[in-house]
């Protein structure tokens, strides 16, 4: 009889952030995080579950998109991902970690406001790769304002509307026409789409609109051959936070585990979404809140 690892405890199995607060202006580095995020590059495996894949990921510099990255490299695919010009320290790590893999890996500093930009992007992409089979839309934006709408300005209204809701429109748009059978489209939204937290007002409202826009495309594109699916995370522990939220020593703690998530806790989501195992799932949102019941 061989002995037998009992499986990680949920609820201890990665720290919380330790005190005082961290605070960093935005967009944020891994680098200055304490703990540093887990993004799975002492832990994700790969089974060749999307060899051979061309897929775009944006936001992948860091947190979960790096995560998503480097899960999609490992699994056999090469992956075109996009950051901020100030997050390129944070980019040339992602693109080590899908090289490391044995993939072609291309950081492309994009601003997803501009539709110009987000064209570019999918026909670099396709000039790269080949074609677009997967397109994680994953990049946002968001800033805490706990002092009523009044505090939302403009400016910030906009880059909210315009990162979360018109980058992912214009993308995959663009990504469609070059998908063949058999692509898929995976939207990140939130818990917040659900159970919208006062003080990050205009985000929530971006994140319920994906869900409509992933139910919506889905039965759009059905015909096609292609899925359209998201995954609502709750806390996860990324350089956003520290960079947006007024204090961090408490995050992830409403979750019923108790503690934020890891990005290397979301990636295989996108993983079996990507995947020919979720062949029959589409229009689907995949929870993955620590416990946070959504509908």
């Amino acid at each position: 009889m061989t002995d037998r690892q009992a499986p990680a405890d949920p609820t201890t199995q990665h720290p919380a952030p330790p005190q005082p607060d961290q605070h960093q202006r935005h967009p944020g580095s891994t680098e200055d995080m304490e703990p540093r995020p887990d993004h799975g590059e002492d832990s994700y495996e790969g089974h060749g579950l999307l060899t051979d894949r061309a897929a775009v990921v944006t936001g992948g510099d860091s947190g979960i998109g790096r995560a998503v990255c480097l899960a999609f490299a490992r699994e056999g695919a090469d992956v075109v991902f996009t950051h901020l010009p100030e997050e390129e320290a944070d980019a040339e790590e992602t693109a080590r970690l899908v090289r490391e893999a044995g993939r072609t890996a291309v950081a492309v500093p994009c601003d997803i406001r501009d539709e110009r930009q987000c064209a570019d992007l999918i026909d670099r992409a396709v000039g790269e790769l080949g074609r677009v089979d997967l397109l994680v839309n994953n990049a946002a934006y968001q800033m805490s304002q706990p002092d009523g709408i009044e505090a939302i300005t403009t400016e910030q209204f906009d880059r909210v509307m315009k990162t979360n809701l018109y980058g992912m429109f214009w993308l995959t748009r663009r990504a469609l026409s070059h998908m063949p059978r058999g692509g898929c489209v995976i939207n990140t939204t939130s818990v917040q789409g659900y159970q919208p937290s006062p003080h990050l007002l205009d985000y929530a409202m971006t994140k319920s609109a994906i869900i409509s826009f992933t139910h919506g495309l889905a039965q759009m594109v059905a015909e096609r051959g292609i899925r359209v699916n998201a995954v609502a995370p709750g806390p996860v522990w990324t350089p956003l936070i520290p960079a947006t939220m007024p204090e961090t020593k408490h995050f992830g703690e409403q979750s019923p585990l108790g503690r934020p998530a890891q990005p290397a806790e979301m990636a295989p989501a996108y993983v079996f979404l990507a995947s020919p195992r979720a062949s029959y799932i589409t229009g689907e949102i995949v929870n993955a809140t620590g416990g946070t019941p959504l509908p």
